[in-house]
């Protein structure tokens, strides 16, 4: 597996989103959207994914009650609300190469 981390910081009681699924009480339509892009790029790109809800932190729900989903790219805010999947995937695929420069570079300067 990869080393890159995407996190989808979502809201498990969307009592405060606007949706259709409030009634039912679970994961609003755009975090569900959000989440089904990812999991389907995810299938042709390797990095680990990790669903956040921000009820279970007091910090995180002051910081993003009001901005769920909020997709970050190795600690990095990429996305909110919305995931437009062609931008994801470059955004990922930029990410991966990245990291694996970082390796290159890492395991060259402590050959010497």
């Amino acid at each position: 597996m990869s080393d890159l981390l995407v996190e989808v910081y979502t809201n498990k009681d969307c009592s405060c989103c606007t949706h259709s699924s409030i009634a039912s009480n679970s994961v609003c339509e755009t975090c569900t959207d959000a989440c089904e892009i990812i999991t389907r790029v995810n299938e042709d790109v390797p990095f680990s994914f990790k669903e956040v809800d921000i009820r279970k932190d007091d910090d995180l729900f002051r910081r993003y009650k009001d901005d769920i989903p909020t997709i970050f790219i190795n600690g990095k805010k990429a996305f909110k609300f919305k995931v437009d999947e062609e931008e994801f995937r470059k955004r990922v695929r930029k990410e991966l190469i990245k990291n694996s420069l970082m390796r290159m570079w890492d395991k060259k300067t402590h050959i010497s």
